[in-house]
């Protein structure tokens, strides 16, 4: 039997339209009329002489010139060796932040799936058919009927809740507005505390160690379930987080904003975090993610998963050590603008409904990624298109 070959990879990147939202060049949030100017996506086709397409369409930002760099190295290659790739991938990328890896290695992770016609989650060994989610806001904003108040915050909470979600995650406004921060915590804990995991994610916002210390207790007056990326250095100073960790009851949840499985291991082992944080779309894909799961175990340590889409629903479903599912970012006026539905045909969907009254997600079934995408539906939105044969 002959190995498969890849024999053309096609790239293209979108803008798609996002109505009645702002963004601030940080965030994006709600406001009646408004327009973000669009987002950019990425979508990655492998051609193969099997005549089957791995397909990935990605939200990462900033990935294009990365994959225009690695692309041209998997020509003739077999589509099956993912190993090769992300080693290859990193070497290539040592430079910058290797997120490029990601969109490829899932779209190879999808090729694979149908190739063996069986879902992704099955070829990882994975059994786990219902994923429990959380609610993830969009972020705050200024307009009333959305969330532009801590009681707005909390009236969504619970909204949420009777639509069955297990947990709440807030990412407030940007403005590192301390006392306003807290007063959301305090809103949403004293509402549906006692009924639902609540988290927050301040989003790197806060100037001060000292800021984040006192969020960071009012998380503990509440009793909260983890607290994420409240400080300016990105996540990244593993001391700090260690420090803020011995002074707060609160689990600390970091690594959105490291890359691939070393660096998370190295927090782990400076104490720096109670919570692994990993992303296909970050992470070098699927088998990136995978590794720094299989890590976190090692640790006997969970491992979250960032945002929502297929590629982490497969994940998800084969790992033992994750909590939840971050369906997000949802908002009680506005689409998730992180997982659009314009971009997929059939039933899958991670828009605020999209839940069951058990409150889990199922795992796409399917052959790969289990997902249909609509290139004819996004075609109009095409800003570039790079094909490598």
């Amino acid at each position: 039997m002959s190995s498969p070959v890849i024999t053309k990879i096609e790239i293209t990147q979108y803008r798609l339209p996002y109505k009645d939202t702002v963004s601030t060049g940080m965030n994006i949030y709600y406001e009646p009329g408004g327009s973000t100017g669009g987002r950019k996506i990425l979508g990655v086709r492998i051609m193969t002489n099997e005549g089957i397409v791995g397909e990935y369409i990605s939200i990462a930002p900033g990935t294009l010139p990365q994959v225009e760099a690695i692309a041209p190295a998997l020509i003739g290659k077999n589509p099956l060796e993912r190993e090769w790739f992300y080693d290859t991938a990193k070497v290539v990328l040592r430079k910058q932040d290797k997120m490029g890896i990601g969109p490829v290695d899932i779209a190879l992770w999808d090729f694979a799936g149908k190739y063996y016609q069986e879902p992704i989650y099955r070829l990882l060994g994975g059994h786990r058919k219902k994923l429990p989610a959380y609610a993830s806001t969009l972020h705050g904003d200024k307009s009333k009927g959305g969330l532009s108040s801590p009681e707005e915050f909390a009236d969504f909470a619970e909204q949420c809740m009777e639509l069955g979600y297990k947990g709440f995650k807030i990412h407030g406004w940007d403005d590192g507005d301390v006392e306003r921060e807290i007063s959301i915590i305090n809103e949403v804990g004293s509402r549906v505390g006692d009924k639902m995991a609540l988290m927050t994610d301040p989003c790197c916002i806060f100037n001060t160690y000292a800021d984040a210390l006192k969020v960071g207790r009012a998380c503990d007056d509440q009793n909260f379930f983890w607290y994420e990326d409240p400080m300016k250095d990105g996540g990244v100073s593993f001391f700090i987080y260690r420090k803020l960790r011995q002074a707060i009851k609160t689990p600390i949840l970091q690594g959105e904003h490291l890359h691939l499985v070393e660096p998370h291991v190295d927090m782990a082992i400076a104490e720096a975090t109670d919570f692994f944080r990993a992303d296909p779309e970050y992470d070098g894909g699927i088998t990136g993610t995978m590794k720094i799961a299989h890590a976190a175990e090692g640790f006997g340590m969970d491992v979250e998963l960032h945002i929502a889409g297929p590629a982490q629903r497969h994940c998800m479903a084969a790992m033992r050590n994750s909590n939840f599912y971050e369906m997000g970012l949802v908002h009680p006026k506005v689409p998730n603008p992180a997982s659009p539905s314009e971009i997929y045909l059939g039933e899958y969907s991670d828009q605020l409904e999209a839940i069951g009254k058990d409150g889990c997600v199922d795992v796409p079934e399917g052959p790969g990624l289990g997902v249909e995408y609509n290139w004819k539906g996004i075609k109009k939105y095409a800003i570039a298109e790079f094909t490598y044969d």
